[in-house]
């Protein structure tokens, strides 16, 4: 059975100064005020610390007391409807099994590795979510020291992972468009290596290539409202480049049909658009978005579970598939579904 307790490297404040080049105050300002050091000698000492696997002596000496019952999850951003269900469905799992939970957003260009290791002495395991939540290389420093798991990034070595299956659901889904005529399809969503949206790209290129169909032009933008808005800004300035649209997410696609309805186009007649995600919006937008739904609060859960199942000592398993299914409306050229009729009520007497 695998130990949940960390693994010192014995690694000390002055090896990290000397591997830096500079002096063990500097070291100390950079982990706890990054802010007052020079951005390059930040970087230099937390390069470092990287290379040497330190853990300050804060968060070291916490890695060695009691637990905590605590769980860590980091995040790239908390902006929009997927990533608050998926903490939802964490944080609800978390507590039913006696666990809080500590957040902390990181992502690789925030100069800052040290906001992972200073949440190291506050929990007994970690969460990283999403491919832009911590570089690579964080995550394995992390679970060398604590139980950890991923959720919807590439798998890392001593990680569990979860995903929501995306690549064959995009294939089905640009199929459907093909079949609805549509030829000149093109994907808005930036494909990083191991990512949600990396799978949902691939997915779109298989089906372009099966249907023997040269790939649209691709918009490799941010999976955000502003991203989508500013996309559909510029196909109102040219039209007729394409006539299809795989969103990477629903956020991006919701705002491209809004502002393309506010310009003049009419979707699906002009441009079809799909999404991912199957947010509430997408049910009552018109004209209805078509979207991929999964399950988002469930694999929130499923994370904080094994998570747990981690620290009681439980080994890393194989990487876990949580399915998704294809909801059609009228934004791909489908009718919309009929609305849930009422069920009659009887009088009183």
């Amino acid at each position: 059975m695998t130990s949940s307790g960390p693994r010192s490297s014995g690694v000390t404040i002055y090896e990290v100064a000397q591997r830096a080049g500079v002096s063990i105050a500097t070291v100390s300002r950079a982990f706890s005020d990054g802010a007052k050091v020079a951005p390059a000698t930040r970087d230099a000492v937390h390069a470092a610390a990287r290379e040497l696997r330190y853990v300050p002596a804060a968060a070291a000496r916490a890695l060695a007391v009691r637990r905590s019952r605590a769980l860590g999850v980091v995040l790239p951003h908390i902006d929009g409807p997927y990533f608050a269900e998926l903490l939802v469905g964490f944080e609800l799992a978390a507590s039913e099994l006696g666990f809080s939970v500590v957040l902390a957003l990181d992502t690789p260009h925030t100069g800052r590795p040290s906001t992972v290791l200073d949440m190291l002495g506050r929990v007994d395991g970690i969460a990283f979510m999403a491919r832009s939540a911590a570089e690579d290389g964080t995550v394995r420093e992390v679970a060398a020291l604590r139980p950890t798991v991923s959720v919807a990034r590439a798998h890392v070595e001593g990680a569990d992972a979860f995903y929501a299956e995306n690549r064959e659901s995009a294939r089905r889904l640009t199929a459907h468009l093909i079949d609805h005529g549509r030829t000149r399809i093109g994907f808005a969503g930036t494909p990083e290596p191991g990512s949600d949206i990396g799978r949902r790209y691939r997915g779109y290129l298989d089906a372009m290539t099966a249907a023997g169909l040269r790939p649209g032009r691709h918009h490799e933008i941010t999976p955000v409202e502003a991203s989508g808005t500013a996309l559909a800004e510029q196909i109102l300035a040219e039209p007729g480049d394409l006539d299809a649209l795989v969103c990477g997410n629903d956020e991006i696609a919701l705002a491209v049909v809004a502002r393309l309805t506010r310009g003049g186009m009419s979707v699906p007649e002009d441009l079809a658009v799909t999404g991912w995600d199957d947010t509430i919006t997408a049910r009552y937008l018109t004209p209805g978005l078509t979207t991929v739904r999964q399950d988002v609060a469930h694999l929130g859960g499923l994370a904080a579970r094994r998570l747990a199942a981690r620290i009681d000592g439980e080994p890393a398993q194989e990487p876990v598939t949580v399915a998704s299914t294809i909801v059609r409306r009228r934004s791909c050229g489908c009718p919309d579904p009929a609305p849930p009729t009422a069920s009659p009520t009887k009088e009183s007497s």
